[in-house]
């Protein structure tokens, strides 16, 4: 979210919504409660923090969290940095949002191990949705149809534009099947093959290879996979 198109868009919903006198809601912070290991849990606990401090400083009257068990965390700092009911009367007015902003291409590296989570995020997410599940826990975090797309549309534009990636490789369609089928043997072994071939993988990454090769970048990535639903 420190990004500047990011930034960008925080700033002007901030500004438009106080403007016409109502909330302005902050994101969702996709962390959830991580069990038995408690360092690792209290340093998501702190990206949670650090995530509505940035919030309610920018001037967001409320906020949302994946897990209940994250309320506590989002309402301690909300709490204690927003006495008021809300924050309307934070007006904004001097941001200055241009058309360029919002669309500003973001700087960083292009990695094969952040190549290698949209995959497995994109397909674990696809192949769940596909058995009648709209939110799954991944990796300690809670992804959703939005967190899907972002993995699926970032593929695709790497793809589609010839992406430098940190070690001077070209994201190519090529690529990106390799890490897919480096991805299904994980899964594979992770879930033993009796599990694996149960579910609905070999369909999810067939949908998915699909989306990010395509020549036109589908409108929405279930669109293709409405079909397959029993």
């Amino acid at each position: 979210m420190d990004r500047s198109f990011l930034s960008a868009y925080v700033n002007l919903l901030i500004r438009t919504c106080h403007r016409r006198g109502i909330h302005a809601m902050g994101g969702m912070a996709a962390q959830i409660p991580i069990k038995n290991d408690p360092e690792a849990n209290e340093a998501a606990l702190e990206k949670v923090r650090q995530d509505k401090l940035r919030e309610v400083r920018a001037g967001h009257d409320g906020t949302w969290v994946a897990h209940p068990g994250l309320v506590p965390v989002a309402r301690e700092v909300f709490d204690a940095h927003m006495p008021t009911p809300h924050q309307i009367h934070v007006s904004r007015e001097t941001v200055k949002v241009s058309a360029a902003d919002l669309v500003e291409v973001p700087r960083g590296a292009v990695t094969e191990e952040g190549l290698r989570v949209n995959v497995s995020v994109g397909v674990q997410y696809l192949e769940a949705w596909l058995q009648g599940n709209g939110c799954v826990p991944l990796n300690h975090l809670m992804e959703d149809a939005a967190t899907a797309e972002i993995s699926r549309t970032q593929l695709w534009q790497w793809i589609r534009h010839g992406a430098a990636m940190a070690d001077g490789r070209r994201v190519t369609a090529a690529l990106v099947r390799g890490a897919m089928e480096r991805e299904r043997e994980r899964i594979r072994q992770r879930l033993g093959e009796e599990s694996y071939a149960a579910g609905r993988f070999d369909l999810a990454f067939r949908i998915f290879q699909g989306l990010v090769e395509a020549e036109e970048c589908e409108e929405f990535l279930t669109l293709k996979a409405y079909p397959e639903l029993d």
